[in-house]
């Protein structure tokens, strides 16, 4: 059995634990590993206990803790499960950071970006939630300004909204690339013109019945554009009979053409598909293609 009364000197303890001796001398000067005494020539003694305090500190050290943190363990300011689950707070923080900026430097390296383009993406992919959430509620806001929030359809400034609460711990490139493109695509003057367009008329328009049925202009309009089918022949009157009662007269067939103008936008389409990319949704079929095709087909065979 070990004497718990038995002193060593710092090179035995080096010996003992493995440790350098100038190692063992700074943390003892640091108070983190008190010698029990001095020898008769006044060099510093350690009890068996050093031995143990030493493997702690080193420990300790290896994870990452400052010196002054682990002077806390050792005396009892703090519990090593609380400075544990801190660290670990912190460490989750810079492993964050670390994957997000590999995967702008991986997006930088796919698109042959430039230094500027690196720039302001590295800017905009580390905007903290709060920070990336209002840059989308300000373009929300502004385009439903004035629309009461109960108005059939004002429902869609929820959807409009919703970013995730973080991007993903492992962003991959395709996401870095959504979110600056996002951000970009709602600073478009253009485009908040068009959608403030869109949520006005929609607005004014509640509640009235329209005279197509969407899932049919999804099958046979979007049927046409994968068939070539161009909207202003024979078979596209064919195919538009299908979609809207041949007998509609021609003031509200151009009517109606005028009206889905006003709600068929790729750009739209593109917002919805980018925040689809940055909460994890799978892609959708696109539909304002199909859309179009039925907007040329009425103006041609008014």
């Amino acid at each position: 059995m070990t004497d718990h009364r038995e002193l060593f000197s710092i090179g035995q303890l080096a010996r003992r634990t493995g440790l350098p001796v100038r190692t063992i001398r700074f943390w003892s000067d640091a108070g983190l590993v008190p010698p029990s005494g001095r020898s008769g020539g006044g060099y510093r003694l350690y009890d068996v206990t050093a031995v143990a305090r030493l493997d702690l500190v080193r420990t300790l050290r290896e994870l990452g803790l400052d010196l002054a943190t682990v002077d806390r363990v050792l005396h009892g300011q703090a519990t090593l499960a609380e400075l544990a689950a801190d660290h670990v707070r912190a460490l989750d923080a810079e492993i964050r950071v670390l994957r997000l900026r590999r995967a702008v430097l991986r997006s930088v390296a796919d698109r042959g970006s430039t230094t500027e383009e690196m720039r302001i993406m590295h800017k905009m992919a580390q905007l903290s939630a709060e920070e990336r959430q209002a840059v989308i509620d300000d373009f929300v806001d502004g385009i439903f300004e004035g629309i009461d929030a109960d108005a059939p359809g004002a429902g869609i400034a929820r959807g409009m909204r919703q970013l995730p609460a973080e991007l993903p711990d492992d962003p991959t490139p395709e996401q870095v690339d959504a979110w600056i493109e996002l951000a970009e695509l709602v600073a478009d003057k253009d485009f908040q013109a068009r959608s403030r367009q869109m949520a006005v008329v929609g607005a004014q328009a509640a509640g009235q019945p329209e005279p197509y049925d969407p899932t049919a202009v999804f099958e046979h309009a979007g049927g046409a554009v994968a068939a070539g089918v161009a909207p202003e022949s024979v078979r596209g009157k064919e195919i538009l009979d299908l979609m809207v009662d041949p007998a509609l007269p021609a003031d509200e067939r151009v009517a109606l053409a005028d009206r889905l103008d006003t709600f068929t936008d790729r750009r739209v389409e593109r917002y919805w598909e980018l925040m689809g990319v940055l909460n994890g949704r799978p892609p959708f079929p696109p539909r304002v293609p199909a859309f179009e095709w039925l907007i040329a087909a009425l103006r041609a065979h008014e």
